[in-house]
């Protein structure tokens, strides 16, 4: 699956014009909380079938990442069990989101305010909105399940943490998720 259609991760620049953040810059941050992250290298995994190929011998929920937007510029990212299936009118209504339909947003934008390329995908990338333009919503059954594997910016990259250490990470860097019940 060639995929020459996706910039370049590492030349990725914010909104704000910094560069985007690397695994590297990632894991440190997990790691300045104390937080016990491993982080395992493998091959560029673009689809989520393509990542249950990649066996780990720890327990942990693997995800599935849609980062969508409206027709006012609401963003939303959504993390949930990668099986699910999400319908996105249903998911509109369930948010209570007002402004529009919700698409899944450009290439562009992904690189704009989460500083990666479709493929890339997850909670981890919020290091890079710096805006707080994002609104993260996780999956409570996700959260239920302690232990969660995600990309650190770079789908060549998986990183397995707690659960409730990614929330507070995340409102360590001004995203509290909601958390959301399917």
């Amino acid at each position: 699956m060639a995929h020459s259609d996706r910039p370049n991760p590492e030349t990725i620049t914010l909104e704000n014009g910094d560069l985007a953040a690397t695994p590297d810059q990632v894991i440190a941050a997990i790691e300045a909380l104390n937080f016990e992250q491993e982080t395992k290298v493998h091959e560029p995994l673009f689809t989520v079938e393509q990542s249950k190929k990649v066996t780990f011998d720890k327990p942990g929920a693997k995800t599935k990442n849609l980062f969508l937007r409206n027709k006012k510029g609401r963003m939303v990212l959504l993390v949930v069990e990668q099986d699910c299936m999400i319908e996105l009118k249903e998911l509109r209504d369930k948010l209570e989101l007002t402004g529009g339909h919700l698409s899944f947003a450009s290439t562009d934008r992904l690189g704009q305010y989460l500083g990666v390329v479709p493929g890339s995908v997850s909670p981890l990338a919020l290091i890079n909105d710096h805006s707080n333009s994002v609104q993260v919503f996780i999956e409570k059954a996700l959260i239920e399940q302690g232990w969660i594997y995600m990309h650190p910016c770079r789908n060549t990259h998986t990183t397995r943490m707690r659960c409730g250490d990614l929330l507070t990470l995340l409102e360590s860097w001004n995203h509290p998720a909601g958390i959301i019940e399917f």
